[in-house]
């Protein structure tokens, strides 16, 4: 079973890279992030396509932000919307759905920016992430958490730490947070698979970034031990990444008890640029 995660950056605007992705990749479960659509809006766009391809689709959406889905074509069972005790920013947000596809619990999750540190949104994302963990804990034992997770697990998961000085994302409140997931057994299995390195999966679109392999690795595939035991492949298709109209975020793919590309590296194709930690100035913060 080929399993991807994906902020697509707006689905409307990523359609005509997003299908043609689908037929090439030919992903069993999909989870999508910032969709940016309200639930009809989404099936009158893609209903029609995603069944063509024999796609079923679980959708949270909201009309210019947030948004998240789960698509299968392995089965798409006991379909939870939302995230149970999680707080609002005032209200609650399109950033989490959950289904048993192929025998897997399967969540999509877009966890908040957090903005700026010590921020009210900052505040709300730590205490969504703890109601994350909660229901990870309370969750089956085939299970995998998969999204855009706004945090980089380590200084090696930032093209410059020093870049990333007083911003989200890398601060030791995000990464204990992160950290009491892994600790329910949850295993981050790109890291895992490539423990050494240098892997990206978000790119700003802003000077450059992308081509100068200047990036952070936020996007996530926690998998549970008896998921993570059938790991055949971990990679970030960082090809989705590049061309016209792209989403600053490549898709990241996790094979499961076989490989069908083989395991062909952390990142297909190959960064134009490697190398070392690079020094660069930080764009603009992420909104």
């Amino acid at each position: 079973m080929r399993v991807a995660t994906w902020n697509v950056n707006s689905v409307k605007q990523r359609l005509p890279r997003l299908l043609p992705w689908l037929d090439e990749r030919q992903p069993d479960v999909v989870c999508l992030q910032e969709t940016k659509l309200s639930e009809d809006a989404f099936t009158a766009l893609l209903g029609d396509e995603l069944a063509q391809r024999g796609y079923e689709a679980a959708v949270v959406g909201e009309p210019r932000w947030n948004g998240v889905a789960v698509l299968s074509r392995v089965g798409l069972d006991d379909v939870v919307v939302g995230l149970a005790g999680a707080p609002g920013f005032p209200h609650q947000e399109a950033r989490a759905v959950a289904a048993t596809c192929g025998g897997v619990r399967v969540h999509s999750l877009y966890v908040p920016n957090g903005r700026e540190p010590d921020s009210d949104h900052y505040r709300y994302k730590l205490a969504w992430l703890a109601a994350l963990r909660e229901v990870a804990a309370s969750g089956p034992a085939d299970a995998v958490l998969c999204g855009d997770i706004n945090i980089a697990p380590t200084d090696a998961d930032v093209f410059d730490p020093a870049a990333f000085v007083g911003q989200t994302h890398v601060t030791g409140p995000e990464r204990a947070a992160l950290d009491s997931l892994l600790e329910l057994g949850l295993h981050d299995v790109v890291r895992e698979h490539w423990p050494t390195e240098r892997v990206f999966s978000y790119w700003d679109y802003r000077a450059g970034m992308f081509h100068q392999d200047l990036g952070m690795r936020i996007d996530l595939v926690l998998a549970s031990a008896p998921v993570a035991g059938r790991v055949r492949a971990a990679w970030v298709d960082r090809h989705a990444r590049k061309g016209a109209g792209p989403s600053d975020h490549a898709p990241v793919i996790v094979d499961l008890d076989q490989a069908p590309d083989g395991d062909i590296g952390p990142v297909v194709p190959p960064p134009s640029a490697r190398g070392g930690v690079r020094k660069a100035r930080l764009p603009q913060a992420r909104s």
